[in-house]
């Protein structure tokens, strides 16, 4: 399958950080024509479907995660370190750590649906990298802060470059593999590749709420 252009994608990611800063049979699926030809994944932003360079569904999919992945980037634009790291209170989590927990959760499904491991069986690299991270809390509130916006996207682009690389090595088939023994129930890769991409949506709404906390913001107190 076509090797997509890494390096054009972590320009796009940049950019937008800038302007916005088991199977089922396929026969069972919409079908797309043949007569429309797949779209370059960095062209078209908003035409969701077949991207160059992936299986018809697996593009589909890499065109929600780009949109979702542009529209979390826009509340964060232009943030200093100490916006980044505003706790609302003392439960709260900050922007800084929720964009590292987006990467984190990006990463434990690549082991997953990628390597196939069980939830859980992850490397002590990946654990000393990200399990804080994933888990937030009290933990998060006293490790993950200092650190300016580069910081957190230059990791959620590595992550994201690595999942379009495995996305590129699959097809269809592959996506819709349904894993039985899934806690939530039946459950195929799709699925599992759709909640990454919503689960950006949920953090968005908080980034947007606590934006309008900040220090100076609209609704803040001082």
């Amino acid at each position: 399958m076509k090797q997509r252009n890494l390096n054009t994608r972590r320009d796009f990611m940049k950019s937008a950080a800038v302007i916005t800063s088991g199977s089922l049979g396929l026969t069972m699926l919409p079908q797309f024509s043949t007569a429309t030809p797949p779209l370059p994944s960095e062209n078209r932003i908003n035409v969701m479907g077949p991207r160059e360079g992936f299986s018809p569904q697996i593009g589909t999919l890499v065109s929600m995660m780009d949109w979702m992945r542009m529209v979390i980037l826009m509340p964060v634009e232009g943030m200093s370190v100490k916006e980044l790291d505003f706790l609302l209170d003392e439960n709260s989590n900050s922007i800084g750590a929720m964009l590292l927990h987006l990467a984190a959760t990006e990463r434990f499904y690549q082991i997953h649906t990628f390597e196939g491991k069980a939830w859980g069986d992850f490397s002590k690299e990946d654990l000393d990298r990200f399990d804080v991270a994933m888990n937030l809390g009290d933990e998060a509130r006293k490790t993950i802060k200092g650190n300016n916006l580069e910081y957190y996207l230059n990791i959620m682009t590595e992550v994201r470059e690595n999942t379009i690389k495995e996305f590129e090595k699959r097809d269809d088939s592959w996506l819709m593999a349904v894993d039985e023994e899934w806690p939530w129930g039946p459950t195929n890769n799709y699925c599992k590749w759709f909640h990454v991409c919503e689960h950006e949506s949920n953090h968005n709404g908080q980034f947007k709420y606590i934006k309008t906390r900040l220090p100076g913001g609209k609704f803040s107190k001082g």
